[in-house]
């Protein structure tokens, strides 16, 4: 459904469920890439996706996000809301090797290396051969009583995850850009992969595309 032009976040609170809800937010240009020119994302929507990417913080139990985007993004280890990081290859930005960070891998990972991250103060979470089984990490996140869980990239997380069957809801910002170039989508796998979605509400805000889609046969 289409409706008016006003961003009410009312739109955006999770479900009341027993199980963890998996949300994902990206913001997109009109050809589909995953961040500006620069290479980052946060300039694309504006102020209100800006305002919106905080509130979706704020109502979520946790934050999952790839390693490769939270060194990009230039991500604080400052957060009300405890912040995930996924990385195989354990390369964790030094201002996230802190307590208070928890990071996801695998359980084949370089054991010295998990060592000096625990060294640290991180809370390392291991899980699944060569990759993450992000079933039981979804189990362990239950465990410790995050529900609601907003992932917020990057596009390799994404597509694990889509692969997977996990995502619940995607909340997309569409950006009035057009910028071609080889940026990559929000989502990418080594096997393609389709989940059908529906639309849960489109809202534009001046030239920008406020949109959430939930699975087939979710809230």
């Amino acid at each position: 459904m289409v409706i008016d032009p006003a961003l009410d976040f009312g739109l955006y609170a999770f479900p009341d469920i027993d199980r963890p809800w998996l949300r994902t937010n990206f913001v997109t240009t009109l050809d589909g890439a995953a961040h500006d020119t620069s290479g980052v994302t946060a300039s694309l929507g504006g102020d209100t996706d800006s305002e919106l990417f905080a509130h979706l913080r704020s109502i979520a139990d946790v934050i999952l996000v790839g390693a490769g985007t939270a060194r990009i993004e230039r991500y604080g280890a400052k957060s009300p809301t405890p912040i995930v990081i996924a990385s195989r290859r354990l390369d964790i930005p030094d201002r996230l090797r802190t307590a208070g960070i928890t990071v996801v891998t695998t359980a084949d990972a370089p054991a010295d290396q998990v060592e000096a991250l625990r060294a640290d103060g991180v809370d390392v979470m291991t899980h699944g051969d060569v990759t993450v089984d992000w079933p039981a990490v979804l189990a362990a996140f239950a465990a410790r009583g995050w529900f609601k869980i907003n992932c917020e990239g990057g596009p390799s997380l994404h597509g694990e995850l889509i692969s997977n069957g996990l995502v619940d809801d995607l909340c997309l910002t569409i950006a009035p850009v057009l910028s071609a170039g080889d940026a990559p989508r929000i989502a990418h796998s080594r096997l393609p992969v389709a989940e059908d979605m529906r639309l849960a509400h489109a809202v534009p805000v001046d030239d920008v595309l406020f949109t959430r889609w939930t699975r087939n046969n979710q809230p």
